[in-house]
Parts: C-alpha cells; structure tokens; sequence
C-alpha cells in the first residue's frame, strides 16, 4: 500500500478521450488517486465546448463534470516533434486511455503495436461506438446511438409515447466503468493488454432481465414507463401535488403494504394475492391504486409508507437530489477552487472505504485547456529552453495560447 493509502497512487494514466465514456473512466482512476494526464489537442476536448452552460471559455459545466484531479497537456501529435512528446510520456506511464475511431490511432502513429514496442507492460484501452472489430466497427458512435442499437432506448418512455434517452449519457456512464473494471484487472495481474470496449457492447450487457425475458420467450419486452415488467406495484404513482415511488418487491411487503395505505381487502383477493397474479392483473390493481394515492400530497404518502417499513421515494428534481440531507450526509458534493475559474462544485466519488484508513478523491478542480503543459514537460526531463522552443513552434500549447 503507497505511503499515502490512495489505492493507485504511483500509477500514471495518459488520458487521448473526450466527450463523457472515457473522461469518466479516467476521473474513478484519479479519484482513486492516479496522476492522470489529460493529452489535447489544441481545440481541446469537444466537451468543452458543450453548453451553455459555462464556467469560463472552454470550460463548460459538462466538462467540467468528469474531469477533475487530472492534468491537462496540449500537445500537438499530428508533428513528429508532438508525438515523440507523447512517447516519452507513454514509456514512463502505466495505463494509456483512448477514443477514437478504430484506424485512426493507426494513422497518428499511437496505436498499441507502436506503444507497446516503447512500454511492453502498457495498458492500453480503447473506447468506440462499435469496437475494433465487426462490421459497424468504422461507423461513428456517441451515447444515443448505443442506446438505439441496443435495445436500451426502445425500452424507455410510456407505451403509447415516442422510445427516449436516458436523462444522462448511460452508455458512456456504463462503459466508463467497465473501463475501470478493465484497467484494475489488468494492473492486478501487471502486463501489459490491449483492452476493447465499445458503447453498443456495454449497453447490451446492462439489458439483463430484459433480454432474459426474450431468450424465455422468443418475443421483445416492451416499454412501461416507469412500471416493472416483473413486480408489481412497482412504479410511480401521481399524488395530488407530484409523483413518487413505491416498490412492493415481495408478497410479505404487499400485506404490510395494503394494510398501510388502508385497503387490507386486497390482501386476500386472489388477482392480487400474490406477484404472479398482480402481474397479470396490473391495469386493475394500478387503477385501484391511482385513485386512492390522488386523494393526498407526496410528503403524506411518503411518510406515511416508510413509517410501515414499505420502499418508497419521491421523484426529486436535481436541485432536490443534490441538496437532499443524505446526499449531504454521504458528502456526495464537493466545492473545489480553482485560482482562476473561483469555486465550482462537482459530484465526489460514490466509494467509500469504511476500514483500512484507504482514500478516495483528492477532489483537484477539473483543469483549463493546456494549464499543465509545462509542468508535465519538465516532469519528462524537458529544459527551459526546450519547452520554450516547443511553445515557439507550436508543437505545445499553454492557456494563454488558446483562444
């Protein structure tokens, strides 16, 4: 264990990603304590473009989301001088994350064959729509395009409503941490790998019960809004101020359930007796419910059913979520302060190690295009004079340079 108990102190990432799938796959590796450096091109990481809204010029709050503890370098590596930068830092890092389209690491002369001639034990993982092989493997990919190939989007909205996306990038989330799943594995076994995941192939491995329900089946699962194809009740319900959530997820919580909300008539009814059969009779028994959850305010039936012991939520807004006593509680929000861009808040890392005195998140502000150029040069033997001349011909970039 590293003297300062962060779990990967010591271990360098050189992070090529943008957008959200790899950025959040390398921001779990800082927060775990890896120096990570961010490699740009002079435009920077598309997402930094993404809003409004934003905290300063090519800074916005989307980039902003998934970028902190990292160190940012702009390099340019289509010159001779900009790649030989990148290889010097690859032979003295650990993890090397990518994402871009399969060949074009190829033709930038970065891809793992070249890297691993300079570093064997490099851990090389590439993020795409598709993959590095298959026959979409050349097709462009981004989040909702995974989403729609896989299934997952189809499965997501009302019945009788147009399929919609997620409110936050799963695919790119969901890859994110297969990433990181990916890289730990194989800086626990210490050799180098070349590592592939895609977009489609994550999404596809989060269908689960719906995909089970198709293999049982041979028919597709349909959309339910927020109802479970297997449990019933277990959705959102409209009381007379709002929605919230209850989810009877077994036979004994039902009986606790109807007793609560003062229909124990149910109880014994054989359409609702047990799941199989609410299942089956779900219209009728959502219907009975509707109208009795109409008659009061979310905050009465909240709590009202975890007084009795039954799972139930409101539906927050995100101002709601984030502000909630427990979010604060499990210091899920941190203000970081940058000397430039003043104090900005950010998510902290949902892992918490209760044993061992092991930390988590050194929670640095996510960093200004090219803001650590220099320092990294001279990490890697670079003078003065040559970072100077670097700058001079535009092989590197600082802040002051990008408009």
């Amino acid at each position: 264990m590293a003297s300062s108990n962060y779990p990967l102190e010591g271990i360098r990432v050189v992070d090529l990603t943008s957008a959200m799938a790899g950025p959040f796959a390398t921001m779990v590796l800082a927060d775990l304590g890896a120096d990570v450096v961010k490699v740009e091109p002079p435009s920077g990481d598309h997402a930094r473009d993404w809003g409004p809204p934003f905290y300063a010029d090519k800074y916005s709050a989307y980039f902003a989301s998934v970028n902190r503890g990292k160190k940012s370098v702009v390099i340019d590596l289509k010159s001779d001088e900009g790649r030989e930068i990148l290889y010097k830092l690859v032979s003295t890092s650990h993890v090397f994350v990518e994402s871009f389209r399969p060949g074009v690491t190829a033709r930038l002369k970065i891809d793992y064959d070249t890297l691993s001639h300079i570093n064997p034990k490099i851990i090389y993982c590439s993020i795409s729509g598709y993959g590095q092989y298959g026959p979409y493997k050349d097709l462009p990919g981004y989040d909702l395009i995974a989403l729609a190939m896989s299934g997952l989007m189809d499965l997501t909205g009302e019945p009788d409503r147009p399929p919609v996306k997620f409110g936050v990038p799963i695919a790119d989330i969901i890859t994110g941490m297969y990433a990181v799943i990916a890289i730990l594995s194989a800086l626990r076994l210490g050799i180098g790998t070349h590592i592939d995941l895609s977009l489609l192939d994550s999404s596809i491995s989060i269908l689960t019960h719906q995909a089970g329900y198709y293999f049982a089946l041979g028919k597709d699962p349909q959309r339910m809004g927020s109802a479970h194809p297997n449990i019933v009740p277990y959705q959102a319900f409209k009381a007379r101020d709002g929605y919230f959530i209850v989810a009877v997820g077994n036979d004994s919580i039902w009986k606790d359930f109807c007793l609560c909300i003062g229909m124990p008539e149910l109880i014994d009814n054989p359409k609702f007796s047990t799941n199989y059969e609410r299942v089956r009779h779900r219209e009728e028994l959502s219907k009975l419910l509707e109208e009795v959850f109409a008659k009061e305010d979310v905050n009465y039936w909240i709590t009202k059913l975890r007084s009795a012991g039954i799972p139930a939520a409101p539906v927050n807004k995100v101002s709601q979520a984030l502000n909630d006593p427990h979010t604060m509680a499990r210091e899920m929000v941190k203000e970081v302060r940058h000397e430039v861009l003043g104090t900005i808040k950010v998510i902290s890392s949902p892992i918490k190690f209760l044993r061992g005195d092991i930390k988590v998140g050194r929670y640095e502000p996510p960093p200004r295009l090219g803001e650590h150029t220099i320092a990294v040069l001279e990490e890697l033997g670079y003078t003065y004079d040559e970072v100077k001349n670097l700058i001079a011909k535009k092989v590197v970039y600082t802040p002051d340079m990008i408009t």
